[in-house]
Protein backbone atom coordinates (compact mmCIF):
# COMPACT_ATOMS: atom_id res chain seq x y z
CA UNK A 1 0.00 0.00 0.00
CA UNK A 2 3.00 2.35 0.54
CA UNK A 3 3.73 2.36 -3.43
CA UNK A 4 1.79 5.07 -5.48
CA UNK A 5 0.71 2.60 -7.96
CA UNK A 6 -0.99 0.47 -5.29
CA UNK A 7 -2.37 3.47 -3.64
CA UNK A 8 -3.85 4.97 -6.53
CA UNK A 9 -5.57 2.11 -7.33
CA UNK A 10 -7.20 2.54 -4.07
CA UNK A 11 -8.12 6.75 -4.88
CA UNK A 12 -4.86 8.41 -3.78
CA UNK A 13 -4.64 11.78 -4.65
CA UNK A 14 -8.16 12.26 -6.25
CA UNK A 15 -9.38 14.06 -3.47
CA UNK A 16 -6.66 16.40 -3.85
CA UNK A 17 -8.07 17.01 -6.99
CA UNK A 18 -11.45 17.98 -5.77
CA UNK A 19 -9.58 20.18 -3.19
CA UNK A 20 -7.91 22.13 -6.49
CA UNK A 21 -11.02 22.71 -7.99
CA UNK A 22 -12.38 24.72 -4.98
CA UNK A 23 -11.37 27.92 -3.86
CA UNK A 24 -9.51 27.35 -0.22
CA UNK A 25 -11.28 29.13 1.86
CA UNK A 26 -14.22 26.28 0.87
CA UNK A 27 -11.65 23.71 1.62
CA UNK A 28 -11.66 25.13 5.31
CA UNK A 29 -14.85 25.45 5.75
CA UNK A 30 -15.83 21.97 4.64
CA UNK A 31 -12.81 20.66 6.94
CA UNK A 32 -14.58 22.85 9.75
CA UNK A 33 -18.20 21.37 9.33
CA UNK A 34 -16.59 17.42 9.63
CA UNK A 35 -15.65 18.47 13.16
CA UNK A 36 -12.08 16.81 12.34
CA UNK A 37 -9.46 17.59 15.71
CA UNK A 38 -5.82 17.34 15.82
CA UNK A 39 -5.05 13.73 16.93
CA UNK A 40 -1.52 14.57 18.49
CA UNK A 41 -2.37 15.40 22.42
CA UNK A 42 -4.58 18.75 22.13
CA UNK A 43 -7.58 17.83 19.99
CA UNK A 44 -7.69 21.23 18.85
CA UNK A 45 -9.95 21.90 15.88
CA UNK A 46 -7.66 21.52 12.78
CA UNK A 47 -10.02 24.10 10.54
CA UNK A 48 -9.53 26.51 13.33
CA UNK A 49 -6.03 26.05 13.26
CA UNK A 50 -6.13 26.62 9.34
CA UNK A 51 -8.10 30.07 10.46
CA UNK A 52 -5.63 31.84 12.11
CA UNK A 53 -3.16 32.15 9.00
CA UNK A 54 -3.08 36.14 8.84
CA UNK A 55 -4.19 36.87 5.25
CA UNK A 56 -0.91 39.36 4.09
CA UNK A 57 2.30 37.43 5.38
CA UNK A 58 3.86 35.23 2.67
CA UNK A 59 5.66 32.77 2.32
CA UNK A 60 3.52 29.68 4.11
CA UNK A 61 4.60 26.21 5.45
CA UNK A 62 3.01 23.43 6.59
CA UNK A 63 4.85 20.71 9.22
CA UNK A 64 3.81 17.64 9.77
CA UNK A 65 4.49 16.40 13.24
CA UNK A 66 5.64 12.97 13.15
CA UNK A 67 8.34 12.94 16.30
CA UNK A 68 5.84 10.44 17.63
CA UNK A 69 7.58 10.07 21.12
CA UNK A 70 4.98 9.83 24.00
CA UNK A 71 4.92 6.59 25.91
CA UNK A 72 2.89 4.08 24.58
CA UNK A 73 2.13 6.04 21.30
CA UNK A 74 2.45 4.18 18.17
CA UNK A 75 -0.30 4.61 15.90
CA UNK A 76 1.63 7.52 13.25
CA UNK A 77 4.08 4.89 12.48
CA UNK A 78 1.76 2.63 10.88
CA UNK A 79 0.63 5.54 8.66
CA UNK A 80 3.97 6.54 7.58
CA UNK A 81 5.13 2.86 6.64
CA UNK A 82 1.67 1.94 5.17
CA UNK A 83 0.08 4.77 3.88
CA UNK A 84 2.70 7.53 3.40
CA UNK A 85 0.45 8.98 0.49
CA UNK A 86 -2.40 9.37 2.43
CA UNK A 87 -0.42 11.37 4.73
CA UNK A 88 1.14 13.12 1.35
CA UNK A 89 -2.47 14.20 0.26
CA UNK A 90 -3.65 15.56 3.39
CA UNK A 91 -0.68 17.40 3.93
CA UNK A 92 -1.21 19.15 0.68
CA UNK A 93 -4.89 20.09 0.62
CA UNK A 94 -3.86 21.42 3.77
CA UNK A 95 -0.91 23.75 2.18
CA UNK A 96 -3.36 24.69 -0.61
CA UNK A 97 -5.91 25.57 1.78
CA UNK A 98 -3.27 28.09 3.30
CA UNK A 99 -1.66 28.58 0.56
CA UNK A 100 1.69 27.12 1.79
CA UNK A 101 4.34 26.77 -0.83
CA UNK A 102 6.33 23.89 1.12
CA UNK A 103 5.53 21.06 3.36
CA UNK A 104 8.59 19.92 5.96
CA UNK A 105 7.86 16.14 7.45
CA UNK A 106 9.34 15.80 10.78
CA UNK A 107 10.08 12.59 11.57
CA UNK A 108 11.25 11.54 14.38
CA UNK A 109 15.17 9.82 14.31
CA UNK A 110 14.62 6.97 15.63
CA UNK A 111 12.22 6.37 12.60
CA UNK A 112 14.78 5.14 9.94
CA UNK A 113 12.46 2.62 8.09
CA UNK A 114 9.26 5.28 8.24
CA UNK A 115 11.43 7.84 7.17
CA UNK A 116 13.28 5.40 4.37
CA UNK A 117 9.20 4.85 3.11
CA UNK A 118 8.41 8.45 3.04
CA UNK A 119 11.08 9.66 1.25
CA UNK A 120 10.44 7.50 -1.19
CA UNK A 121 7.01 8.27 -1.15
CA UNK A 122 7.97 11.84 -1.77
CA UNK A 123 9.88 10.91 -5.03
CA UNK A 124 7.21 8.93 -6.72
CA UNK A 125 4.73 12.02 -6.35
CA UNK A 126 6.80 14.51 -7.21
CA UNK A 127 7.79 12.05 -10.76
CA UNK A 128 4.17 11.59 -11.12
CA UNK A 129 2.98 15.68 -11.43
CA UNK A 130 1.80 15.47 -7.56
CA UNK A 131 4.76 17.61 -6.21
CA UNK A 132 6.33 20.84 -7.25
CA UNK A 133 5.10 22.34 -9.83
CA UNK A 134 1.72 23.21 -11.03
CA UNK A 135 0.38 20.02 -9.18
CA UNK A 136 -2.28 17.79 -11.11
CA UNK A 137 -2.15 20.55 -14.01
CA UNK A 138 -3.14 23.54 -11.42
CA UNK A 139 -1.37 26.38 -10.36
CA UNK A 140 -0.41 25.45 -7.29
CA UNK A 141 3.05 24.47 -6.66
CA UNK A 142 4.08 22.66 -3.32
CA UNK A 143 7.13 20.46 -2.56
CA UNK A 144 7.44 18.27 0.65
CA UNK A 145 10.70 17.53 2.39
CA UNK A 146 11.52 15.24 5.87
CA UNK A 147 13.53 16.46 8.56
CA UNK A 148 14.92 13.71 10.91
CA UNK A 149 14.14 14.60 14.68
CA UNK A 150 16.72 15.52 17.04
CA UNK A 151 15.72 12.56 19.39
CA UNK A 152 14.08 14.78 22.09
CA UNK A 153 10.65 14.40 23.60
CA UNK A 154 10.54 17.73 23.56
CA UNK A 155 10.46 18.08 19.76
CA UNK A 156 6.88 17.27 19.53
CA UNK A 157 5.87 20.36 20.74
CA UNK A 158 5.32 22.48 18.15
CA UNK A 159 7.47 25.53 18.59
CA UNK A 160 10.47 23.07 19.87
CA UNK A 161 9.75 21.14 16.48
CA UNK A 162 10.38 24.51 14.60
CA UNK A 163 13.41 25.43 16.73
CA UNK A 164 15.01 22.37 15.81
CA UNK A 165 13.98 22.30 12.21
CA UNK A 166 15.64 25.83 11.70
CA UNK A 167 18.83 24.22 13.26
CA UNK A 168 18.59 25.30 16.90
CA UNK A 169 18.67 23.22 19.71
CA UNK A 170 14.96 22.06 20.81
CA UNK A 171 13.54 24.07 23.42
CA UNK A 172 9.64 25.80 23.46
CA UNK A 173 9.33 29.00 22.05
CA UNK A 174 6.96 31.51 24.17
CA UNK A 175 3.40 31.84 23.41
CA UNK A 176 2.28 34.66 23.05
CA UNK A 177 3.63 35.76 20.41
CA UNK A 178 4.93 32.44 19.14
CA UNK A 179 1.87 30.76 17.74
CA UNK A 180 2.97 29.20 15.00
CA UNK A 181 0.51 29.98 12.56
CA UNK A 182 1.54 33.98 12.95
CA UNK A 183 4.87 33.51 13.76
CA UNK A 184 5.81 29.91 12.94
CA UNK A 185 9.32 28.52 10.45
CA UNK A 186 11.64 31.06 9.62
CA UNK A 187 8.96 33.71 11.55
CA UNK A 188 6.19 33.21 8.85
CA UNK A 189 3.23 31.60 9.08
CA UNK A 190 3.44 27.84 9.74
CA UNK A 191 0.62 25.20 10.52
CA UNK A 192 1.87 22.03 12.27
CA UNK A 193 -0.51 18.96 12.30
CA UNK A 194 -0.42 15.52 13.59
CA UNK A 195 -0.09 12.91 11.07
CA UNK A 196 -2.62 11.33 11.98
CA UNK A 197 -5.15 14.43 11.56
CA UNK A 198 -3.85 14.99 7.98
CA UNK A 199 -3.77 11.28 6.78
CA UNK A 200 -7.72 11.59 7.75
CA UNK A 201 -8.36 14.93 5.49
CA UNK A 202 -8.51 12.90 2.33
CA UNK A 203 -11.55 11.07 3.94
CA UNK A 204 -13.56 14.02 4.87
CA UNK A 205 -13.38 14.91 1.23
CA UNK A 206 -14.39 11.19 0.07
CA UNK A 207 -16.98 10.76 2.52
CA UNK A 208 -18.51 14.20 2.68
CA UNK A 209 -17.74 16.53 5.91
CA UNK A 210 -21.63 15.34 7.44
CA UNK A 211 -20.86 11.59 6.62
CA UNK A 212 -17.52 12.00 8.24
CA UNK A 213 -18.70 13.88 11.36
CA UNK A 214 -21.02 10.93 12.21
CA UNK A 215 -18.92 8.20 12.47
CA UNK A 216 -18.28 10.31 15.83
CA UNK A 217 -20.00 11.76 18.28
CA UNK A 218 -21.11 15.68 17.84
CA UNK A 219 -17.77 17.55 19.37
CA UNK A 220 -15.40 15.13 17.44
CA UNK A 221 -16.25 13.86 14.21
CA UNK A 222 -14.28 10.90 12.57
CA UNK A 223 -12.47 7.82 13.48
CA UNK A 224 -9.21 7.51 15.86
CA UNK A 225 -6.47 5.34 15.70
CA UNK A 226 -5.91 4.06 19.31
CA UNK A 227 -2.35 2.51 20.51
CA UNK A 228 -3.66 -0.45 22.98
CA UNK A 229 -0.92 -1.65 25.01
CA UNK A 230 -0.20 -2.96 28.75
CA UNK A 231 -1.56 -6.08 30.41
CA UNK A 232 -3.99 -6.77 27.33
CA UNK A 233 -3.70 -10.01 25.30
CA UNK A 234 -4.21 -8.18 21.94
CA UNK A 235 -2.11 -5.29 22.48
CA UNK A 236 -2.38 -3.30 18.62
CA UNK A 237 -3.47 -0.08 16.59
CA UNK A 238 -7.32 0.12 16.43
CA UNK A 239 -8.76 2.34 14.21
CA UNK A 240 -12.33 2.85 15.88
CA UNK A 241 -15.27 5.47 16.23
CA UNK A 242 -14.68 8.49 17.79
CA UNK A 243 -17.02 7.78 21.16
CA UNK A 244 -16.05 4.20 21.30
CA UNK A 245 -16.68 2.57 24.88
CA UNK A 246 -13.45 2.22 26.72
CA UNK A 247 -14.83 -1.22 27.76
CA UNK A 248 -14.92 -2.65 24.16
CA UNK A 249 -11.35 -1.93 23.27
CA UNK A 250 -10.04 -3.49 26.34
CA UNK A 251 -12.15 -6.52 26.81
CA UNK A 252 -12.97 -7.12 23.23
CA UNK A 253 -11.40 -6.31 20.41
CA UNK A 254 -8.13 -6.31 23.31
CA UNK A 255 -9.25 -9.38 24.28
CA UNK A 256 -9.36 -8.74 27.77
CA UNK A 257 -6.80 -8.59 30.72
CA UNK A 258 -3.34 -11.24 30.68
CA UNK A 259 -4.04 -14.75 32.38
CA UNK A 260 -7.72 -13.12 33.54
CA UNK A 261 -6.14 -11.15 35.94
CA UNK A 262 -8.35 -7.84 37.32
CA UNK A 263 -8.22 -4.11 35.68
CA UNK A 264 -6.79 -2.55 38.59
CA UNK A 265 -6.27 1.04 36.05
CA UNK A 266 -5.87 2.73 32.71
CA UNK A 267 -3.77 5.62 31.34
CA UNK A 268 -5.95 6.67 28.83
CA UNK A 269 -4.03 9.10 26.91
CA UNK A 270 -0.13 8.30 26.73
CA UNK A 271 2.37 8.73 29.89
CA UNK A 272 1.18 12.26 30.74
CA UNK A 273 -2.41 12.12 31.17
CA UNK A 274 -3.72 11.46 34.57
CA UNK A 275 -4.34 7.57 35.80
CA UNK A 276 -7.68 6.14 36.02
CA UNK A 277 -8.81 3.79 38.42
CA UNK A 278 -10.73 0.72 37.56
CA UNK A 279 -14.09 2.41 38.89
CA UNK A 280 -13.55 5.21 37.23
CA UNK A 281 -12.88 3.87 33.73
CA UNK A 282 -15.78 1.69 33.74
CA UNK A 283 -18.24 3.00 31.01
CA UNK A 284 -16.10 5.72 29.64
CA UNK A 285 -16.48 6.91 25.81
CA UNK A 286 -13.28 7.42 24.04
CA UNK A 287 -13.90 11.06 22.86
CA UNK A 288 -11.78 14.28 24.17
CA UNK A 289 -14.88 15.83 26.21
CA UNK A 290 -15.90 12.66 27.93
CA UNK A 291 -12.30 11.45 29.07
CA UNK A 292 -12.06 15.15 30.38
CA UNK A 293 -15.57 14.41 32.33
CA UNK A 294 -13.69 11.59 33.97
CA UNK A 295 -10.61 13.45 35.28
CA UNK A 296 -7.90 12.54 32.56
CA UNK A 297 -7.54 13.06 28.81
CA UNK A 298 -7.80 11.81 25.32
CA UNK A 299 -4.33 12.54 24.49
CA UNK A 300 -2.71 10.81 21.66
CA UNK A 301 -5.39 8.08 22.71
CA UNK A 302 -2.66 5.87 23.42
CA UNK A 303 -4.79 3.28 25.87
CA UNK A 304 -2.44 1.48 28.22
CA UNK A 305 -3.97 -1.07 30.46
CA UNK A 306 -2.64 -1.47 34.18
CA UNK A 307 -3.47 -4.65 36.24
CA UNK A 308 -3.43 -5.87 39.72
CA UNK A 309 0.26 -7.30 39.59
CA UNK A 310 1.41 -3.90 38.53
CA UNK A 311 3.07 -1.29 41.21
CA UNK A 312 1.65 1.67 40.27
CA UNK A 313 4.89 3.11 42.58
CA UNK A 314 7.12 1.42 39.96
CA UNK A 315 4.93 2.75 37.45
CA UNK A 316 5.27 6.53 38.69
CA UNK A 317 9.37 5.68 38.76
CA UNK A 318 9.33 4.74 35.19
CA UNK A 319 7.17 7.68 34.30
CA UNK A 320 9.39 10.14 36.13
CA UNK A 321 13.07 8.48 34.79
CA UNK A 322 11.87 9.44 31.34
CA UNK A 323 10.49 13.16 31.91
CA UNK A 324 13.45 14.11 34.07
CA UNK A 325 15.93 12.68 31.51
CA UNK A 326 14.01 15.12 28.65
CA UNK A 327 13.61 17.87 30.03
CA UNK A 328 14.95 20.63 27.91
CA UNK A 329 16.21 22.45 30.79
CA UNK A 330 14.65 25.64 29.72
CA UNK A 331 12.28 26.67 32.84
CA UNK A 332 14.07 25.91 36.41
CA UNK A 333 11.03 24.69 37.81
CA UNK A 334 11.00 21.64 35.80
CA UNK A 335 14.87 21.56 35.13
CA UNK A 336 14.71 21.06 38.93
CA UNK A 337 11.64 19.76 39.63
CA UNK A 338 11.71 16.58 37.50
CA UNK A 339 15.08 15.45 38.64
CA UNK A 340 13.80 15.89 42.65
CA UNK A 341 10.95 14.19 41.63
CA UNK A 342 12.78 11.22 40.39
CA UNK A 343 14.75 11.41 43.10
CA UNK A 344 12.00 11.01 46.21
CA UNK A 345 10.10 8.41 44.14
CA UNK A 346 13.51 6.60 44.20
CA UNK A 347 14.28 7.10 47.70
CA UNK A 348 10.40 5.44 48.44
CA UNK A 349 11.07 2.37 46.33
CA UNK A 350 14.42 1.96 47.92
CA UNK A 351 12.94 1.27 51.60
CA UNK A 352 14.25 4.96 52.57
CA UNK A 353 11.21 7.23 52.55
CA UNK A 354 9.59 9.00 54.99
CA UNK A 355 5.57 10.13 55.23
CA UNK A 356 6.89 13.67 54.24
CA UNK A 357 8.20 12.56 51.27
CA UNK A 358 4.89 11.51 49.64
CA UNK A 359 3.71 15.67 50.42
CA UNK A 360 6.93 16.75 48.93
CA UNK A 361 6.48 14.91 46.20
CA UNK A 362 2.93 15.89 45.39
CA UNK A 363 3.86 19.76 46.39
CA UNK A 364 6.65 19.84 43.79
CA UNK A 365 4.54 18.57 40.95
CA UNK A 366 1.74 21.10 41.85
CA UNK A 367 5.03 23.51 41.71
CA UNK A 368 5.88 22.16 38.25
CA UNK A 369 2.21 22.16 37.23
CA UNK A 370 1.17 25.24 35.32
CA UNK A 371 4.54 27.45 35.60
CA UNK A 372 6.37 26.28 32.25
CA UNK A 373 6.82 27.51 28.94
CA UNK A 374 4.86 24.32 27.51
CA UNK A 375 3.01 21.66 28.55
CA UNK A 376 6.03 19.80 29.54
CA UNK A 377 5.30 20.60 32.86
CA UNK A 378 1.80 19.80 33.03
CA UNK A 379 3.29 16.69 31.30
CA UNK A 380 4.92 14.99 34.20
CA UNK A 381 2.67 17.22 37.21
CA UNK A 382 -0.48 15.55 36.02
CA UNK A 383 0.15 12.26 35.89
CA UNK A 384 2.18 12.33 39.29
CA UNK A 385 -0.59 14.08 41.30
CA UNK A 386 -2.73 11.51 39.86
CA UNK A 387 -0.85 8.43 41.27
CA UNK A 388 -0.36 9.97 44.30
CA UNK A 389 -4.15 10.83 45.30
CA UNK A 390 -5.90 7.88 44.00
CA UNK A 391 -3.60 4.89 44.72
CA UNK A 392 -1.45 6.56 48.26
CA UNK A 393 -1.87 3.64 50.02
CA UNK A 394 0.64 1.95 48.14
CA UNK A 395 3.01 5.03 48.29
CA UNK A 396 2.12 4.71 52.14
CA UNK A 397 3.09 1.35 52.19
CA UNK A 398 6.39 1.75 51.11
CA UNK A 399 7.11 4.34 53.98
CA UNK A 400 5.61 1.45 56.68
CA UNK A 401 7.66 -1.42 55.13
Amino acid sequence: MHRLSVARQHGAYEMLQKALTMEPAQVVELVKASGLRGHGGAGFSASLKWSFVPKDKFPRYVIVNADESEPGTFKDRLILERDPHALLEGALICAWAVQAEAIYIYIRGEYFYPTKIVNQAIEEARANGLLGERILGSDFTCNAHTHPGAGMYICGEETGLIESLEGKKGQPRFKPPYYPAAIGLWQVPTIVNNVETLAAVPWVFRLGPEEFAALGTPKNGGTCLFSLSGCVNNPGVYELPMGFPLDGLIHNLGGGILENRKLKAVIPGGSSSPILTAKEARGIRLDFESVAAAGSMLGSAAVMVVDETISIPRLLLWVLRFYAHESCGQCTQCREGTGWMLRLCKQLLEGKGKSRDLDDLYEIADAVDGTTICAFGPAVAWPTKSYLKKFRHEFEALVRE
